[in-house]
């Protein structure tokens, strides 16, 4: 008895509509997987060690999760473990305000930790919003803003960190910090 094999293959049958989103978040999930671990060995590579979350001292919590979303409450600049006080364009310069802001984003980074868990869950940072405390006259609240923004983009890559983002100068923020920052993220 010989078996007839045919030069052209079986269609396969079209999924189904629910099959068929399921494959789609198969995918999307292995797109994400690429991911693994990036954000973990970013912060290595910077050595950048993530700090325990602080509660917050009046009546807010520092994150809510609604959805695939996270807001991460306003963070503001420490030095030595105390607020970084003072005003930019007159006790700090633009160099001193990117740091702040450099700090301040490794803190929120610790918070989102602790709102998703995992670091390798986020999806993407979506937005900042950065308080600059600034003298009537400083202009450069972008350039204390990129303190943050450079560093998530370092940590997370172009695709997973850019980000829209506001920043203002402002008159005063609490206990006189220099910076205070905070952030929305979508996770995965």
């Amino acid at each position: 008895m010989s078996a007839s094999y045919s030069a052209e293959p079986t269609p396969l049958p079209k999924p189904s509509a629910p099959i068929r989103e399921n494959l789609l978040s198969v995918v999307r999930r292995s797109a994400t997987r690429r991911f693994l671990c990036l954000s973990t060995n970013a912060l290595k590579h910077e050595n950048i060690v993530l700090p325990q979350v602080d509660s917050p001292v009046a009546a807010f919590v520092p994150f809510v999760r609604t959805g695939n979303l996270v807001f991460i409450s306003g963070h503001i600049a420490k030095k030595d473990g105390k607020p970084w006080t003072g005003k930019l364009g007159t006790d700090l310069t633009t160099a001193e305000g990117k740091q702040a802001a450099h700090t301040i984003a490794i803190d929120l980074l610790a918070t989102l930790q602790a709102a998703a868990g995992d670091l390798n869950k986020i999806q993407r940072i979506v937005k900042l919003l950065v308080l600059v405390n600034s003298a009537p006259t400083f202009t450069e609240q972008h350039l204390v803003a990129n303190g943050a923004s450079e560093l998530l983009i370092e940590i997370f890559g172009r695709e997973r960190g850019a980000h829209a983002r506001s920043a203002f100068g402002v008159a005063q923020i609490p206990v006189g910090s220099c910076v205070e920052i905070e952030l929305i993220a979508e996770l995965a």
